[in-house]
């Protein structure tokens, strides 16, 4: 497959398990309703893909998030496989990943630092 086509593939699957988190069918009590899917990195083989999942939530509550996801990592494949027609579905590994949370800590401090620029230009006028 093009590299257009998997980065296609992978933004259908992100799509889809968004859904089945969004809409509960993940039944594991571990899978919470505020994970949300990053990106999804598809190898050129179609036989394994890297499912990346973030929240704002705390670190051990993500962890426990992506760990029943990969338990329920088998249903999930049936599931999206039914929808999309393609010859091979890729085996899909959850993984955790901060990005979302260490962008937001760090517009925060940004933030904080043009806050406290502001307030020692105010103090020198």
């Amino acid at each position: 497959m093009g590299e257009f086509r998997m980065l296609k593939l992978g933004e259908q699957i992100r799509g889809e398990i968004a859904n089945l988190i969004m809409k509960g069918q993940v039944k594991d009590p571990r899978v919470s309703t505020f994970l949300s899917i990053n990106r999804v990195e598809v190898a050129a083989d179609l036989a394994f893909a890297k499912v990346y999942v973030s929240s704002f939530m705390a670190d051990a509550q993500i962890k426990k998030g992506v760990e029943g996801l990969n338990s329920a990592a088998g249903f999930i494949q049936s599931s999206i496989a039914k929808k999309l027609t393609i010859r091979k579905f890729p085996k899909l590994t959850f993984i955790a990943d901060s990005s979302i949370k260490e962008g937001f800590e760090m517009v925060n401090k940004l933030n904080r630092l043009e806050a406290q620029e502001n307030a020692a230009a105010e103090k020198s006028e």
